[in-house]
């Protein structure tokens, strides 16, 4: 590529920079000289080298040694060695820079006259005040500040680097390289290649680099492109390694381009035919369609159409047991499945779809089964503070607390486990709302019905005060059965007077089996007793209570 006059002249400036910067060492370095080694100083790691003028440069072991610790040469071999300083007026020599001198010569005259295009890739050695030295291969170019794009506070040294050649001079060997242009030049061709996909709105193959979890990179024609996981498939989010591999050929489009981040946003659903068409034109809600089952999570399943679209198949909608707890209980990855359609929604591109709608309600099949009055058995499924549901045929009926014992202190979430069977009877169906109660109590022997079998009417008993309402007085007999005392049976008693735990004498009035209901009475007691009293006072004296008042007023 062509440069201006402009950016000629300040790379010219650089490079003369650099020569003076070289010429500014002693005049006696820097030439090539051949020299014989007199002797080898391994303590002090050095070779002395004879290189005329009666004076012996200085080598340093490790220019010659070779990997299994010998030396390439020996005392007595000549070598062509350059002279690079001195000390104590003693000549410093490298044989490696002379090496690499001649491996310089050989890369100008390779390159002198085509170097337009080319692009080295080496380490950056050393830093100067006029900028970097880069070596490639023991070749050194020199690289201007200007021309680096590197931040002055960048620690440089040791980092590998792309540059290109801009200059090449063969009577000075030396050649400078930028960074800098190689940026300008991949920013214009990634601007030529991002600008030709946007505005052609061209497919076009490209090459998976790098795939990680948010989706995946792809090399088009030199640029990367992110195709995010939201735009590999109409299904939706997919993870991209299931389906490439780096190295990948993949047909993309691009439908993005963020020019203050320079991100390319590519797309492969958009390279395909949008299968929602077809789903809109064909398939309406309540159709019955075949599935397969593509994934199973704990909240439900995904279900594949066929057409690249999935549908999702809720928990609540796999079965109607209310107790399902893990959707893979019914379903495996790979099942054909008959499926109904419950909601499309093309705006936001979600399909749902029933299996349980296919199914027999299990209300259905319970009322056609069982009726109300049937003594079943069945198994608890869940127990709460109000009672327990318990699993009839297929559908949950409630099992009241109070329905469940005689006990009044009756609790089936402390007396009844999950899972345990129990006999109880179907005493309603409600067809409507689809509910079912159940009793056990029933199955049981009433204690109105105990009661009944041991006492009889009229017969006196003795009862504990257990509450007082406006209406009478409830009591207890027996330790937990209950009692009541109207008001107008309590007389000469009151209520008010009565004390919670007091004992009260009284007779049976009521025992009614049908309605477990227990009524006593006080009054009829006193009656009672009056009467007994009468009869007594009769039966001893032969007068009747009319005579003794009469005895009495004399």
């Amino acid at each position: 590529m062509a440069l201006d006059n402009g950016a000629f002249s300040e790379e010219e400036d650089f490079a003369a920079m650099f020569e003076e910067s070289c010429k500014a060492q002693d005049s006696k370095s820097n030439r090539i000289t051949e020299g014989e080694i007199v002797e080898f100083q391994e303590d002090e790691n050095r070779a002395l080298v004879g290189v005329g003028e009666k004076l012996e440069g200085m080598l340093s072991l490790d220019e010659i040694r070779q990997e299994d610790g010998t030396y390439k040469f020996n005392v007595g071999d000549k070598i062509n060695v350059m002279v690079v300083g001195y000390y104590n007026e003693r000549p410093k020599i490298s044989y490696k820079k002379v090496l690499e001198q001649e491996k310089t010569i050989e890369f100008i005259k390779a390159n002198k006259d085509d170097y337009e295009d080319l692009v080295i890739e080496g380490i950056i050695t050393k830093k100067n005040r006029g900028g970097y030295v880069v070596e490639v291969d023991e070749v050194n170019f020199f690289m201007p500040r200007s021309l680096a794009a590197f931040k002055e506070t960048d620690n440089v040294i040791g980092r590998k680097i792309k540059a290109a050649v801009i200059k090449i001079d063969a009577d000075d060997n030396s050649m400078v390289v930028s960074r800098r242009k190689l940026f300008n030049e991949d920013r214009k061709k990634k601007k030529e290649i991002v600008d030709a996909l946007m505005a052609d709105d061209n497919i076009v193959e490209g090459t998976v680099k790098k795939i990680t979890s948010y989706g995946m990179f792809v090399d088009v024609g030199g640029v990367d492109g992110l195709v995010h996981y939201n735009e590999i498939s109409y299904k939706g989010p997919v993870n991209p390694s299931k389906l490439y591999n780096e190295g990948d050929i993949v047909n993309v489009k691009a439908i993005s381009y963020d020019k203050d981040k320079r991100h390319l946003s590519l797309s492969i659903k958009a390279v395909m035919s949008d299968p929602w068409v077809e789903v809109e034109s064909e398939l309406d809600e309540g159709d019955s369609i075949t599935v397969t089952v593509s994934n199973i999570e704990p909240y439900g399943a995904f279900v594949d159409l066929g057409n690249d679209i999935e549908g999702f198949l809720h928990i609540s909608e796999i079965t109607w047991d209310k107790h399902i707890k893990n959707p893979n209980d019914y379903l495996t990855v790979g099942e054909e499945i008959d499926v109904e359609v419950i909601e499309i929604n093309p705006d936001t591109r979600k399909l749902r779809v029933s299996l349980k709608l296919l199914q027999p309600k299990p209300f259905d099949e319970f009322s056609e089964k069982f009726k109300e009055g049937d003594v079943v058995k069945g198994t608890i499924t869940s127990l709460t503070d109000f009672g327990a549901f318990v699993k009839v045929g297929t559908v949950d009926g409630l099992l009241h607390n109070q329905d469940a014992s005689w006990d009044k202190g009756y609790k089936c979430k402390t007396e009844l486990k999950v899972g345990e069977e129990v006999e109880v009877k179907i005493v309603k169906i409600n067809y409507e709302d689809q509910k079912i109660s159940l009793n056990s109590k029933t199955l049981q022997e009433s204690p109105v019905d105990k009661f009944a079998a041991e006492h009889k009417r009229n017969e006196v008993v003795t009862a504990k005060v257990r509450d007082v309402k406006d209406f009478g007085v409830f009591v207890s007999l027996d330790g937990d059965l209950d009692a009541l005392i109207r008001n107008e049976d309590l007389t000469p008693l009151v209520a008010e007077e009565l004390e919670v735990g007091q004992e009260i004498r009284a007779v049976i009035a009521v025992i009614d089996t049908q309605r477990d209901r227990i009524r006593l009475s006080v009054k009829q007691l006193s009656r009672i007793e009056e009467s007994a009293m009468l009869s007594e006072i009769n039966d001893d004296s032969g007068h009747s209570l009319g005579d003794l008042i009469k005895d009495k007023l004399k």
